[in-house]
């Protein structure tokens, strides 16, 4: 998996402005912090939807892209990126027997499959969408 580095800044009485040197005019904003990820992920995903996809800096040479913007308070923050092959692998998981009757109840609650369900949930984890 891909990383790409974004910038985070906020100014008094704003949301959270997020930008990535690496994707020029790929932007995106949220009100709350825990939110900042999710919002960034879905904003470089549609970005890449109409680019061809650049290699992603490394955590230095953003860093010297955003020296400013680090100077004046900004964070960094690493967005995962994850694409999807189209081709299923089947792996064998162990789990615990009260583990598994949890994600079969939950995964059928949605109607979806088992593989489903944990394909979804892993997305959900390494997103940060919560």
């Amino acid at each position: 998996m891909k990383y790409f580095y974004a910038v985070v800044h906020k100014d008094p009485d704003s949301a959270y402005g997020v930008h990535f040197p690496d994707l020029p005019g790929c932007f995106s904003a949220a009100d709350d912090l825990d939110d900042v990820l999710p919002n960034a992920i879905e904003a470089m995903e549609l970005w890449l939807e109409d680019q061809p996809e650049p290699a992603p800096g490394s955590l230095a040479a953003v860093r010297e892209k955003a020296v400013d913007d680090l100077a004046d308070g900004a964070f960094l923050i690493a967005v995962p990126r994850m694409t999807v092959s189209g081709k299923l692998t089947r792996v064998n998981l162990s789990l615990d027997q009260g583990t598994l009757a949890a994600i079969d109840s939950a995964a059928g609650a949605r109607k979806l499959t088992r593989s489903a369900f944990l394909a979804e949930a892993a997305r959900n984890e390494i997103q940060g969408r919560h």
